[in-house]
């Protein structure tokens, strides 16, 4: 970003070598082949774009790119991040990252960030980990980093876990390694057109917005719940009806955690929802699960393949 008018407001501005540029020291890690997949920002990122950047880092490495790196708008850099890694089939590491402070303001973190970056992409042992966050010196898992706070440099954090390690004196360190094996990546979706509604369950909400999803032709539904994936009685009444007709998943709004399974048995509770047929997302957010599922509808993922997908990513403790 860089200023665009007298005022100061910034707009993207930076080409792909210009950041290269920018960054003293790249030279001594790697050589770098930079490229500009596209310039916009952030809120404006498709899915066109980012299977864009998919195929042109998948090109790279196939070229002999040890690593990659992604730079990306803060605003929905969450979301690219775990969409890439749904996707990225290659041992070798994805990374994306980008500033908070645009390239004119006092303390400008985008060269750090992209310096970090690069690093982690060349270092060994973030290979076959997918796609990762790095910002601020952190490493973060592409499933579980959220942005937390509108403004602030510090403003990426793992709620749930832990970044998994960080950029200390030219090095990576890493701390916490995920238990698990990571996921096989997901096959690219045949349709690009897919749409799957996101919205929030609220203090009064009658699940009209469901209704509407529905009745306007979407191909599936992402609630982000009360507490533990809950919503009114009401609500599960719609819900249940919109069931038959495209896929419900239910995640929670408070940040981290996970959705319940078999704690609450009112109305409206996941006790209910999951009678109803609803899909619990488990541990993640409803962003990131509305891009689960509309990797999987575009790929023509039917219910129960849906169900064990989001059983399994979701870390689900049901």
């Amino acid at each position: 970003m860089r200023p665009a008018d007298a005022g100061g407001a910034v707009s993207p501005a930076l080409g792909a070598d210009e950041l290269v540029k920018a960054v003293r020291g790249l030279g001594k890690i790697a050589k770098v082949r930079a490229h500009a997949v596209c310039n916009v920002g952030s809120p404006s990122v498709t899915f066109d774009h980012v299977l864009d950047s998919l195929a042109w880092a998948d090109g790279e490495v196939a070229a002999g790119a040890v690593g990659v790196v992604l730079t990306h708008g803060t605003d929905t850099i969450e979301e690219t991040a775990y969409l890439l890694d749904l996707l990225w089939g290659r041992p070798e590491p994805l990374i994306v990252t980008g500033a908070m402070r645009s390239a004119e303001e006092v303390g400008a973190d985008g060269p750090a960030n992209l310096l970090a970056a690069l690093i982690a992409a060349t270092h060994a042992r973030l290979r076959g980990l997918g796609a990762l966050l790095v910002m601020d010196d952190s490493i973060h898992l592409a499933d579980r980093v959220t942005k937390t706070h509108a403004m602030a440099v510090s403003t990426f954090a793992s709620p749930w876990g832990a970044p998994i390690g960080r950029v200390e004196e030219g090095r990576v360190v890493l701390d916490y390694l995920p238990a698990d094996r990571r996921p096989d990546p997901l096959e690219l979706p045949g349709s690009r057109t897919t749409r799957v509604a996101l919205m929030e369950a609220a203090l009064g909400d009658e699940g009209h917005l469901v209704r509407l999803a529905v009745d306007g032709g979407y191909d599936g539904i992402v609630i982000a719940g009360a507490g533990a994936g809950h919503v009114s009685a009401i609500a599960a009444e719609v819900v249940g009806e919109a069931v038959p007709r495209v896929p419900v998943v239910m995640a929670t709004r408070t940040g981290a955690g996970r959705t319940a399974t078999r704690k609450y048995g009112y109305p409206g509770a996941e006790i209910d929802l999951l009678r109803r047929g609803v899909i619990m997302a488990g541990a993640l957010s409803a962003r990131k699960a509305r891009l689960l599922l509309w990797a999987l509808l575009g790929a023509g993922a039917g219910r129960e393949r849906i169900a064990r997908e989001f059983a399994l990513r979701g870390r689900s403790a049901g």
